[in-house]
């Protein structure tokens, strides 16, 4: 083998920005005075709503006693959507707004930042940014990021993830672009917001904290200074998720998922993910699930796919974990944090597989719901073979897979979507 195709997959890494953040309980009440000395003066706040809390009121209230002059857009949806963004740019050139503040998780952050790049590109449909660093125009409207929910972090990563419904609505696709003109201006995470985050939710978002902190770790790009941060952020998920998920005002809990979320979108931002992400946001495209409890189910089936590439790294994760490794192999270890997923997983309560998931599974679930008549025909996911066949598909097509340990062909991804559809995760671990 030539040196040439030792580096050949990643030979040059790079290190991606992070905006300034602010963080900590009581911190959203400072949106008011960071926007105007951000030169915010007519801003669009872009939501999902939060309906059932006061956030939204509250924080545009607060905007407006500060002198700011506030468009709401309160319709962004889950996996947010093309049209999302372009009704958003639409309100946006209309009531000649200067600035974004986004509320909530990452859909709405995800949307906003799909909105701004689309604003400075005159309007141009934000489908044509998937990819990386595809927009032209380095310079876009400043953006506060203020989260709501502990999963993300795409208030301080360079990605952003839209779902395609309008290219082919027959094959509706979710695709990530990544660019460094989407950071936000500054992100604002408050734990004290979270406390209104449903219970389910909760532990949904925590494993896409655990997805984002693993994959990076284990990237084939391999970049060292993530890594600290990957393993931190284990640390932090296995130590807070179970007290935020059951006890919602459980301060520390709160606030280290606040932290954990955060620092492991620090780690894959430029550590890279693999297709833990990729099998989520194909269930995403075709079934309009959520992305948290995707990876969930993904996340045991990746790592037992990809820890035989290399088993020392699963077993670094088991050591953060909190498991005592003394005495065991590599591959032991690496079983261990393998069988401690898998626990955490039915401790929070998420389904152990796609097919599991139905309209009552859980509280924000949009299966069967719409936003389009493709969805709404999407009422029961089929997990069958032609399923399981479309789904590996969009995987092998997502951006995140040339990251993955392991190489992904059809042959080899195939298995791993099919077992995380019908499989019995005591088969992994038995």
């Amino acid at each position: 083998m030539q040196v040439d195709d030792l580096l050949k997959p990643f030979p040059i890494k790079e290190f991606h920005p992070f905006p300034r953040a602010m963080m900590g309980p009581g911190a959203h009440e400072m949106i008011g005075p960071e926007a105007l000395k951000l030169g915010f003066k007519k801003t669009l706040v872009m939501t999902s709503g939060l309906r059932g809390t006061d956030t939204v009121h509250n924080i545009v209230e607060s905007m407006r006693y500060h002198g700011l002059e506030v468009v709401v857009y309160d319709k962004v949806e889950s996996n947010p959507k093309d049209y999302n963004v372009m009704d958003a740019v639409s309100m946006y050139s209309e009531a000649k707004c200067d600035s974004f503040v986004s509320i909530g998780g990452g859909s709405s952050h995800d949307a906003c930042k799909g909105a701004r790049i689309a604003v400075a590109h005159d309007g141009r449909n934000v489908n044509e940014f998937e990819g990386f660093n595809k927009s032209e125009n380095p310079k876009n409207p400043p953006h506060i990021a203020v989260s709501t929910t502990a999963g993300t972090g795409s208030e301080t990563s360079w990605a952003y993830v839209i779902t395609d419904t309008t290219t082919d609505p027959d094959n509706p696709h979710k695709y990530v672009a990544f660019d460094d003109a989407s950071v936000t201006t500054l992100a604002i995470d408050d734990p004290v917001l979270y406390y209104t985050c449903p219970t389910d939710y909760t532990a949904q978002c925590g494993f896409d904290v655990l997805a984002h902190a693993s994959e990076p770790y284990v990237s084939r790009l391999n970049f060292e200074p993530s890594k600290g941060n990957a393993l931190h952020a284990i640390k932090m998920t296995v130590e807070n998720l179970r007290a935020a998920t059951w006890n919602g005002e459980d301060l520390p809990g709160r606030e280290g998922m606040m932290y954990a979320q955060y620092i492991a979108a620090q780690a894959f931002n430029s550590g890279g993910l693999g297709i833990i992400h990729s099998i989520s946001h194909a269930i995403s495209a075709f079934y309009d699930t959520h992305h948290g409890l995707n990876n969930a189910i993904a996340l045991p089936r990746v790592w037992a796919f990809n820890m035989t590439a290399d088993y020392r790294k699963f077993a670094d994760i088991a050591v953060a974990m909190g498991i005592d490794t003394h005495g065991m192999s590599d591959q032991r270890a690496s079983h261990a944090a393998l069988e401690a997923a898998i626990q955490l997983l039915r401790d929070v309560g998420i389904p152990e597989r796609f097919v599991d998931v139905h309209a009552d599974s859980y509280s924000k679930n949009r299966l069967g719901t719409g936003p389009t008549k493709y969805y709404e025909n999407a009422k029961t996911i089929a997990g069958d073979e032609k399923d399981v066949a479309r789904i590996t598909n969009h995987v092998l097509g997502d951006a995140c897979t040339p990251g993955n340990l392991k190489e992904c062909t059809f042959e080899t991804v195939f298995p791993v979507v099919e077992h995380s559809m019908v499989g019995d995760l005591d088969d992994l671990i038995g």
